[in-house]
């Protein structure tokens, strides 16, 4: 995807992810556990992000936007697939290069206050990773530079002595993006950073991630539910559905003509201020159940939910994540679809069905899925 740089250069890909795959065991057993299958939590995910841009990522629960953000960092190790950072590919490096890789690579957690020790003092969650990773001379120098950091993202120096709980959430999240910010990464993967934070808060913390972007040059993956969150602040937007791609297009255009029906259906739900629109306009509905990633459909996965879905080709083929372009719509070169009759669809040439609601039934005997590991309270 060929993407421009703040001052109009062409950017060039400091994250390169392909055919990127999590798969979870499924095991069973009383004394000796055996695997019986695998949670498909991340199936083959392509995409690429430009040096200081932000990709956003947007999708139900359960899809595996998490997870992927998770593993494109390496905390969580993928099945197959490579993940290029600047050049080096994560995957093959040893675990001592990569710790010092991490540097370069840090997290914004969706919970502030979990993702906090709560036994440690501000100043000494910001200094923890400075010293893990060898930076300043001494305590004072690390010092010095965790009071500069506090002042970027807008909290008082006093905040150095004080604990977690003593914070409101919004400045509990900028803590978490000071602690984040203080090893100065290249790269910044924001998992729900303002979902637990009240609207007026949420714009200030939006507000200041994008003026450290423009300070600092940094990237963003942006994971997010609230799909205005992720128009306001994402140059790309990503859409994923039980655990692959479905859609990748500029914010602009991918609001203004979705071309997947699963993307149509979101911004469907989206509710419009104009009261004479929002009761006008195309509202769908999906029937049925979000299938299983531990079975999901074979062919495109989302036919089974699909109003468009056709007898052929979508229950027995998967469509690949491929460039169209659609004569009388505003799409550029960069938009990338996965669907079999995107051009038909938008064009009206297919119109859409009647879904029939199938269940997804749960075995009698349930098996004991391997839970992902739990999330750290840091990355240093």
């Amino acid at each position: 995807m060929t993407s421009l740089a703040k001052d109009g250069t062409p950017a060039s890909p400091l994250v390169e992810v392909k055919d990127l795959k999590v798969h979870f065991p499924i095991k069973k057993g009383v004394i000796f556990d055996k695997v019986i299958g695998h949670v498909k939590a991340v199936d083959g995910v392509d995409l690429s992000i430009p040096r200081g841009r932000t990709y956003g990522l947007v999708g139900e629960s359960g899809c595996g936007k998490s997870t992927l953000g998770r593993a494109l960092l390496q905390l969580t190790p993928p099945t197959g697939g490579s993940v290029e950072f600047d050049g080096q590919e994560l995957t093959k490096l040893a675990p001592g290069k990569l710790r010092s890789m991490r540097r370069r690579m840090q997290m914004i957690f969706q919970d502030p206050l979990s993702s906090l020790d709560p036994r440690q003092n501000v100043e000494s969650i910001l200094i923890e990773g400075l010293a893990a990773h060898g930076i300043g001379a001494d305590r004072g120098e690390r010092r010095k530079k965790v009071a500069e950091t506090l002042d970027a993202v807008g909290l008082p120096r006093w905040a150095l002595s004080r604990y977690p709980h003593e914070f409101s959430g919004g400045q509990r999240q900028r803590i978490g993006i000071a602690r984040a910010l203080v090893l100065g990464p290249d790269l910044i993967v924001a998992d729900e950073p303002v979902s637990a934070l009240d609207v007026s808060i949420q714009a200030q913390v939006i507000n200041l991630l994008e003026e450290l972007q423009d300070q600092l040059n940094l990237t963003y993956l942006v994971i997010a539910h609230d799909l205005a969150v992720v128009r306001h602040i994402s140059d790309v937007v990503g859409v994923m559905y039980l655990g692959a791609l479905v859609e990748e297009a500029p914010s602009d255009d991918i609001y203004a003509a979705p071309l997947h029906p699963y993307t149509r259906a979101l911004m469907s739900a989206v509710p419009v201020p104009d009261p004479d629109v929002e009761d006008q306009r195309e509202r769908i509905l999906l029937a049925g159940d979000l299938p299983s990633p531990a079975n999901p459909p074979k062919g495109c996965r989302f036919h089974t939910r699909c109003p468009w879905a056709q007898p052929t080709r979508c229950a027995d083929e998967r469509p690949v994540l491929r460039q169209i372009t659609v004569e009388g719509l505003e799409t550029g070169s960069d938009h990338r679809v996965a669907c079999h009759w995107a051009e038909d669809i938008a064009t009206g040439k297919l119109r859409p069905h009647e879904v029939k609601a199938e269940l997804v039934h749960q075995e009698a005997e349930t098996p004991t899925e391997v839970a992902p590991p739990s999330e750290p309270t840091s990355i240093i």
